[in-house]
Order: C-alpha cells, then structure tokens, then sequence
C-alpha cells in the first residue's frame, strides 16, 4: 500500500530552524516528484516546495532562501530543512507525490501524507 508518512513537526520560536521529513512506503521516492504542501488555519493549500527526480527543486517565495528541500534515496525519504522560521509559517505541512515535473499546483498532486503540524511562535 502507497503511504507517505510525515513527522518532526512541532513547536518553535520564531527565528528558528525546525526539519520535518515525509517517508515513503511500497514505492519509489525515485518514481515521483515530492513536494511539501501546507493549509494555515482558514486557508486553503498552499505549495512550498518540490524535488523531481533529477533533484532539480523549486520553492514559493515566501520560503525562498529560507526552506530547503532534499531527498535521500537510500532512505526513501524526503526533509524540508526550514531556517528563520516566521509564524506565518505556522501550518499543517503535508507531503504529496506529483508526476508533474516542477508543479507548484497542489491540484497536480495524488498521494498525500496526513501531514505534521509546524507552530512558531512570536
């Protein structure tokens, strides 16, 4: 059964860096693109970051040089290394395959993980 499993969420002061990692059961993390969406409270999704499977990433400019998004086969897990951490980044961030190469659109996105919760404070 496909299953992405995101963890390391938490509590953090603003300022501060926190790394968050998406695991990946029965497939690939080689066969997909592997982005990290998050919904804040009464918003809808929003992207943040993807990695393809030549390693080429892309970010949202509201976390562009700030987040870094990484893969490790051997692992077959993906981290987003999140640094100066805002409290507008405070959401529920969740990871999710897409075929779709380089694909900011989280309407492009099939398997999804349930998704770690990430709180800065002010």
């Amino acid at each position: 059964e496909v299953q992405l499993q995101a963890s390391g969420g938490g509590l953090v002061q603003a300022g501060g860096s926190l790394r968050i990692s998406c695991a990946a059961s029965d497939f690939s993390i080689d066969d997909y693109n592997i982005g990290w969406i998050r919904q804040a409270p009464g918003r809808g999704r929003e992207f943040v970051a993807v990695v393809s499977w030549n390693g080429f990433s892309i970010y949202a400019d509201s976390v562009k040089g700030r987040f870094t998004i990484s893969r490790d086969s051997t692992k077959n897990t993906v981290y987003l290394q999140m640094n100066s951490l805002k409290s507008e980044d405070t959401a529920i961030y969740y990871c999710a395959t897409t075929t779709v190469w380089n694909s900011s659109d989280p309407l492009t996105y099939g398997y999804w993980g349930q998704g770690t919760l990430v709180t800065v404070s002010s």
